[in-house]
């Protein structure tokens, strides 16, 4: 190794003072006589007017997902499509719930099954201290009739669902005293409250004659209206004619 010194010598009291102040004295340079990496030469290629990749490692394409493109969550799980499932569920909630009101809409309409018919049950309602208790029996059965036999065809499923919520809201107001269990319980009128306001919101499924019509792509707004018609009509019934 060989050491040589550039520039003249300085009268400084320290070596390297001409270093940092740039006015005699001189810079050590050390020479080992070795060649560094890259040294002298350029990537680029004049000649070929291209960049030397010799240097680098060409990507294994066998280690690359081959995922379509745009999948979220970028793995081999199937995404989630609509199923019959739901459909098959709201068809039963409906005919469950829409058969038990058209029978209790025979009874008071027509006394079938044993029922008291419009005469009986406006004596019924009398009774619980309703006025107008011949127009409250029709009105309530056909509404237990007619909106039955809507939920059981999905056809105008809010109304439906609404009308039948509003009933069963008067019979819980009417009878709360008497507890949730037993004869004169209210268990029995809040199941089918609870199934009606289900069916109110959550619409009638694919197996309905409501498929594909305004209110069936907008349940959510269709829902609240029909509450609010149905919220409307029990309490005339409850705070007016009672």
């Amino acid at each position: 190794m060989a050491t040589h010194d550039k520039g003249s010598t300085s009268s400084s009291a320290f070596s390297d003072d001409s270093f940092y102040s740039g006015s005699g004295g001189g810079v050590h340079h050390f020479d080992d006589s070795t060649t560094r990496v890259g040294e002298g030469t350029s990537p680029y290629d004049s000649t070929t007017k291209a960049f030397d990749t010799t240097g680098y490692t060409p990507l294994d394409k066998s280690t690359v997902d081959n995922h379509p493109a745009g999948d979220p969550l970028d793995d081999d799980r199937r995404k989630f499509g609509w199923t019959a499932g739901p459909d098959l569920g709201l068809l039963g909630l409906r005919a469950v719930l829409g058969g038990i009101f058209v029978l209790h809409g025979l009874q008071k309409v027509f006394g079938l099954f044993g029922g008291p018919g419009i005469n009986g049950f406006a004596q019924s309602l009398d009774k619980m201290g309703y006025r107008e208790s011949v127009v409250l029996a029709w009105v309530t059965g056909v509404t237990e009739l007619a909106g039955g036999g809507l939920l059981v065809l999905g056809l105008f499923t809010p109304l439906a669902a609404a009308g039948l919520l509003a009933i069963m809201a008067n019979v819980i107001a009417l009878q709360y005293k008497g507890g949730f269990f037993g004869p004169g319980g209210v268990e029995l009128e809040l199941a089918l409250a609870g199934m009606a306001f289900a069916a109110l919101f959550a619409g009638p499924g694919r197996a309905a004659l409501d498929y594909n019509r305004s209110w069936f792509r907008h349940p959510l707004a269709a829902g609240f209206i029909a509450l609010l018609l149905g919220a409307g009509g029990a309490a005339v019934t409850f705070f007016v004619f009672r």
